[in-house]
């Protein structure tokens, strides 16, 4: 081991939450003692493991297809800065974390190189675009994927596969008890706490979010008593959370950086943004109103290509509809607040949910993904003395 050049690992992270798993999968390899140097795309959590970012995805976060589009300039020449870095450094290993379309763009320049690519967290291909699993099996040379169905997907495509498990089982704790963390954000823990997650990306929250502060007021009409808190992403902008919010705020809104868990372990029920926060919500316990409003002509297009009937993990993860979901125009203030009403005051309904939440928490098994992922970046890696 002492003869070999230190591990050199490339990765690509497109958003908040592959920035927080991918950082966890590099803090691994530091865990294990691996001598590593790193550099690519991502945000504040993979710059404090170590990764130098020579693109900020701050800045990427959209949503959709028109999105994308809109700001097609704006990726391509982020994507050229990854790939010249790509070409000069010649990594060991490229470590590609969900944002698919960007980063099998990635992909192809590492197959042109000869450098292993690994992608953790799998494209949703079951739920749409299954034809992307030919390109993948093209490009990638191992899938680590989140859930025990995926396997068989990449393995009929003969795709390298491993089930590693969810990050989220790792990452859904909080050091708090209820009463300790409503404490810890000064609210009254004999009062209703009703969280708003409206999602991390610049996108979500402007399409999200005022639907998200209707409801809160609704609810206040009919609670009084309630309180609500809001946790916002730390690749936001404070200026653009205060902008998103106005006016529109029911009285004593708690706006929060970061802390997500700790606001889950607070709340009696969340209002949430389809994603991976409503699988945390889940394993955190906490009873959950799913929604999710996108640009309509995105809808359009993607409601011809999505071939599952639910769009929230928990209830993809569950197999059935254990929570409810509200997407586009039935996402209505009305609608959502009756519900957030329910599962506050129908104990049955509560208890009911309470319940499926813990039976889903059961079946994602155990913690340990961050360190399967540094197992197989390892494995992966082509070093040469």
């Amino acid at each position: 081991m002492t003869d070999e050049k230190p591990l050199t690992v490339m990765v690509s992270a497109g958003e908040a939450s592959g920035d927080a798993h991918a950082a966890h999968a590099i803090a691994a390899l530091n865990d294990q003692g691996v001598s590593f140097s790193g550099f690519g795309m991502g945000a504040d959590q993979l710059q404090t493991v170590g990764i130098e970012l020579i693109v900020d995805c701050r800045d990427l976060a959209v949503i959709g297809i028109v999105d994308v589009l809109i700001n097609y300039p704006r990726f391509m020449k982020r994507l050229a800065r990854l790939r010249d870095a790509m070409r000069q450094r010649r990594p060991d290993v490229l470590l590609l974390v969900d944002y698919p379309d960007f980063n099998l763009k990635l992909a192809e320049t590492a197959r042109e190189l000869g450098i292993p690519v690994l992608f953790y967290i799998s494209p949703k291909v079951w739920a749409w675009r299954a034809g992307r699993v030919k390109r993948i099996s093209r490009l990638v040379n191992h899938m680590a994927v989140l859930f025990p169905f995926e396997v068989e997907i990449y393995q009929k495509a003969g795709v390298a596969v491993s089930y590693v498990g969810n990050p989220v089982v790792a990452d859904a704790v909080s050091p708090y008890s209820r009463d300790e963390a409503c404490h810890h954000f000064g609210l009254d823990s004999s009062r209703p706490v009703i969280s708003l997650l409206p999602g991390s990306r610049t996108g979500e929250i402007n399409r999200n979010l005022p639907a998200m502060l209707a409801t809160a007021r609704l609810v206040a009409q009919q609670r009084p008593e309630c309180q609500f808190i809001l946790p916002v992403a730390p690749t936001l902008e404070q200026t653009f959370i205060n902008d998103s919010i106005g006016d529109q705020a029911p009285d004593g809104l708690c706006v929060v950086k970061g802390e997500s868990r700790n606001v889950m372990r607070s709340s009696d029920v969340a209002l949430v943004a389809s994603g991976t926060a409503t699988l945390e919500t889940a394993l955190m316990g906490t009873p959950m109103v799913v929604m999710y409003i996108i640009n309509r002509l995105n809808y359009a297009i993607m409601k011809r290509l999505i071939s599952i009937p639910d769009i929230s993990l928990v209830n993809i993860v569950a197999g059935r509809r254990i929570v409810p979901e509200y997407v586009q125009d039935a996402a209505t203030p009305e609608a959502m607040a009756d519900d957030v009403l329910s599962l506050l005051q129908d104990d049955a309904r509560r208890q009911t949910m309470l319940n499926d939440l813990h039976t889903l928490k059961i079946n994602m098994g155990d913690s340990g993904a961050s360190e399967r992922v540094a197992e197989l970046i390892l494995k992966l890696a082509v070093r040469t003395p």
